[in-house]
């Protein structure tokens, strides 16, 4: 078993079981924004239109949005490990089904089908972590799952731009769904079962439940916050693959795929803001890395390729932090329901992310890239603007092995 319980019967915190938990992020992730990198060859292939290429990654976290909180529910019913391993094997059918598609309708389906298996594990980890671990444990888990978020995202475009120099892009979701296949065995082996986990089966005490959680303020923070953060992060890194793509820089699918290493990044940076959020609370980080954030996102209107990238890496390092800041709020402050509440969270989050690809798609269309960097400040600011006026600051500093705030 890769870790063991402690006195108080929660597991300690041991190397394979962060590497575990990162794995969990990789493997959930790793098809959701994959097909980023070879937009411009699908907009090409397909004859879509640049709304229509967009919403290729607007259905995925379309699908995760509808999903969460009812495999939030389903989680809080049945159980954490089985679903989790379910749901990454899950994200391997549809995308081999990619290797079939013919039309830009048909793709937009199967990315819809694609993102109703990712909520079994984000939704569900989250969960997970937090019944299992306490403290500054919990916190760097939630921290390590986020990292490997980042890099199943890095790895997804990474690969499917390279692979697609060398195979059709058709040809390489067949290799992305095998990806998925192995991931599913190294979760299987590698995940502890859960010894906290206390099944709620009666539909009106989920409901119940769900009402608490509706009228939790930290909640409805939580949630407003993360629609603005994935639709800035979704809008910045779909759109401007067809900014790049475009004159004067020419860039392929190859060169397009290098861009997105700015994500590995975020590996370096957000176990360091694990370190960072039990210190100075989740608040102060959240401000502080929204600025960051949309400093970057307003450097690419920058002209050198070097400089865009640049800022590229500065927004995403921004969004990552304000990410795990949020998400360890939530584990602090709901102490029951989590699953649900993972599932309502993430249900705004990808909400915000489909709202950055089609509110994205337009502003590029009428505007050009002008005017989606304007778009994605204007919400930003509003996302800055919610942290400050109603994000309360903790009492005591997370990780400090005090127990969580009162139960929901």
């Amino acid at each position: 078993m890769p870790s063991s319980p402690d006195s108080d019967d929660f597991y300690r915190l041991s190397v394979p079981l962060l590497l575990t938990v990162a794995l969990l992020g990789v493997f959930a992730f790793i098809q959701v924004y994959s097909v980023q990198s070879i937009l411009p060859e699908l907009q090409r292939d397909l004859n879509a239109s640049v709304v229509e290429v967009g919403n290729a990654v607007g259905m995925t976290v379309l699908a995760v949005a509808l999903i969460s909180p009812f495999i939030g529910m389903l989680s809080d019913a049945l159980g954490r490990k089985w679903l989790i391993v379910l749901s990454v094997f899950a994200l391997a059918i549809p995308t081999a089904l990619m290797t079939q598609v013919q039309s830009v309708h048909g793709l937009l389906v199967l990315r819809f089908l694609q993102g109703l298996a990712v909520p079994g594990v984000s939704v569900v980890a989250i969960a997970y972590v937090g019944e299992e671990f306490r403290g500054a444990a919990m916190v760097r888990l939630i921290t390590g799952y986020v990292t490997g978020s980042v890099l199943g995202g890095f790895m997804g475009r990474f690969l499917m731009g390279h692979l697609a120099e060398f195979i059709s892009w058709r040809t390489a979701f067949g290799v992305m769904a095998v990806i998925n296949l192995v991931g599913a065995w190294l979760v299987w082996r590698g995940l502890p079962p859960s010894r906290h986990f206390v099944a709620n089966k009666r539909v009106a005490d989920s409901l119940a439940t769900l009402g608490r959680l509706v009228r939790n303020p930290a909640l409805h923070v939580a949630c407003s916050l993360g629609f603005t953060v994935l639709f800035a992060l979704v809008g910045l890194f779909t759109f401007i693959n067809l900014r790049l793509a475009a004159e004067p820089y020419h860039f392929n699918s190859g060169h397009l795929a290098n861009i997105f290493s700015v994500y590995l990044l975020g590996v370096v940076v957000t176990p360091l803001a694990g370190q960072v959020i039990p210190r100075i609370g989740a608040r102060r980080t959240v401000l502080a890395a929204v600025i960051v954030s949309a400093l970057g996102v307003l450097g690419t209107l920058a002209t050198p390729a070097w400089m865009i990238v640049l800022a590229l890496a500065v927004a995403a390092c921004g969004v990552f932090v304000t990410q795990s800041a949020t998400m360890s709020f939530i584990a602090h402050r709901v102490t029951s329901g989590r699953s649900l509440a993972s599932g309502l969270y993430y249900g705004a989050y990808y909400c915000g992310g489909f709202a950055g690809a089609w509110g994205g798609g337009i502003a590029y269309t009428l505007g050009g890239w002008h005017a989606t960097v304007t778009t994605l400040i204007a919400v930003q600011a509003l996302g800055w603007l919610i942290a400050w006026r109603f994000m309360p600051g903790l009492a005591a500093p997370l990780g400090a092995g005090e127990s969580p705030s009162r139960p929901v």
